[in-house]
């Protein structure tokens, strides 16, 4: 079977002339090329997507791990998300601090616990006794810094509507995943936790039907699950694409939602859609140039 991948960088208010832009396009084509190196080598879909999801939590352009929010009292607490399409096991962290790659968190829950889902203290003491090493503070405000330094030469901070990371891919032997990694929104309330780790909201992943992963307004996009009803939508015999496009629509005329979303269905047909000012991405089929856009 064909391999395929698709990854994002969020889709918000982005300046659609800015560097930062550009930027978070690169590093979408980054682990996209991270991702497909993986299923070409005959590596899992879990094993890509978090891949994937690595390469951009370590880009100071996009909101997670490493380009995180500080949030109302100046901490940075992330979530993340991973599911297997083929067993529909999951793993996902929320509100942790101090983990510079909690994609990497979430698997491991899914592996290495009997639970789907970890937050806050518990979560990062479970990181420890798997051998997670924790950072400092200093090491997730990359995104702090560059913002001081658009404030200091001239340039206003761009609104967010709350940016994420994310990957969905198929692999050799048809098997699906999906994984999304998030910093939450600016100078959010501690605890809060958005879409981004909620199965059927931030991701989903199901071989039956497709691999999403979502982003944009969390409190938006968890009314409509818009990653399961996008699955749902496959199954009734959308493409990745319609379904993509569908579900986008649906947020919008029911909760006026911004968001967006991608897709791999069980095909290995990719499907992309966002209603915001841009939503970096990049996707390859099989060992095919990596195309990408925002």
């Amino acid at each position: 079977m064909k391999t395929a991948i698709i990854v994002h960088g969020g889709a918000g208010a982005w300046d659609t002339d800015s560097e930062r832009l550009e930027q978070g396009r690169r590093a979408c084509r980054q682990a996209a090329q991270a991702g497909q190196a993986v299923l070409l080598n005959g590596g899992s879909a879990l094993d890509a997507v978090e891949t994937a999801v690595r390469v951009l939590e370590d880009s100071p352009y996009l909101d997670a791990g490493r380009g995180s929010y500080l949030n109302s009292e100046g901490q940075i607490e992330m979530d993340a998300f991973i599911m297997n399409g083929r067993t529909l096991d999951l793993g996902a962290v929320g509100a942790v601090q101090l983990i510079q790659n909690p994609i990497r968190l979430a698997r491991r829950v899914m592996i290495d616990s009997p639970h789907c889902f970890l937050v806050g203290r518990g979560a990062e003491a479970f990181a420890e006794s798997v051998g997670i090493p924790r950072c400092t503070l200093d090491d997730l405000v990359a995104r702090e810094s560059m913002d001081a330094l658009d404030i200091a030469s001239g340039h206003p901070l761009t609104a967010v509507t709350s940016d994420t990371v994310g990957a969905t891919a198929l692999d050799h032997y048809g098997d699906l995943a999906a994984a999304t990694s998030t910093g939450g929104t600016r100078r959010k309330l501690p605890g809060r936790v958005g879409d981004s780790p909620l199965v059927g909201a931030g991701g989903y992943a199901d071989n039956r039907t497709a691999a999403l992963s979502a982003t944009g307004h969390g409190e938006a996009l968890m009314k409509v699950l818009i990653c399961k009803t996008a699955s749902d939508f496959v199954g009734q015999g959308f493409s990745a694409q319609a379904a993509c496009e569908t579900a986008v629509r649906l947020l919008h005329e029911r909760v006026k939602g911004l968001g967006g979303l991608i897709a791999v269905d069980h095909q290995g047909r990719i499907g992309f859609a966002y209603n915001t000012a841009a939503m970096p991405y990049a996707y390859a089929v099989g060992d095919q140039e990596i195309m990408s856009g925002h």
